[in-house]
């Protein structure tokens, strides 16, 4: 099964770096996989630094501007437990890991991680259809580069629905958010 969530590594400077992910897990969240692409940062780090932090959150704004490069800032962060490492304070639970082993043999690597720590913050807030609507769009944002622009389009328009619908403000904000990212991108000059 893939879980959406936020990894958080460091360069062994100790700057930080927040992905979004959808690693492999089993439903204990005992194994877990890792599939960065070896050019990613969070690949990177980890090579250099192999610990990190999975983010189990219900934060829709943060998960899109965190997968879209438009954190204008960091969130709140404290120290991690038992790794040199940062916990988003916003989550609604972490898992501290370290890394098993590395298969950089493809692009995109494999990373099979140890949980060496978990902790919950709060509840998951619940299911929420424009929550998913959200990450769906957002998930569609970062492949602009893979889907036909009209398949994009079209996807986006269904998604709007339960959004109008069922959103908060801050679901309504994200998929403004991601809106306006796919159609800049998509209606600028090629």
């Amino acid at each position: 099964m893939i879980l959406e969530g936020l990894v958080t590594t460091q360069t062994p400077h100790g700057e930080l770096n927040i992905a979004p992910m959808g690693p492999v897990v089993d439903p204990d969240l005992t194994s877990i996989v890792l599939r960065p692409f070896q050019t990613s940062r969070t690949f990177q780090n980890l090579r250099e630094h192999p610990y990190g932090v999975l983010h189990i959150t219900d934060d829709v704004l943060l998960m899109a501007r965190g997968a879209l490069n438009l954190l204008e800032k960091a969130p709140e962060t404290f120290p991690a437990r038992v790794i040199a490492g940062r916990v988003i304070a916003g989550c609604c639970r972490w898992l501290e890991f370290e890394i098993e082993s590395i298969d950089a043999s493809r692009d995109r690597s494999e990373i099979r991680l140890k949980v060496v720590h978990r902790e919950t913050i709060r509840d998951f807030w619940g299911f929420n259809r424009a929550k998913h609507a959200v990450l769906e769009a957002t998930i569609l944002a970062t492949r602009l580069h893979l889907i036909p622009p009209e398949e994009i389009r079209r996807a986006l328009l269904q998604l709007r629905e339960p959004v109008e619908k069922t959103a908060g403000p801050e679901e309504l904000t994200a998929f403004q958010l991601v809106w306006d990212y796919v159609h800049r991108h998509l209606d600028a000059p090629r």
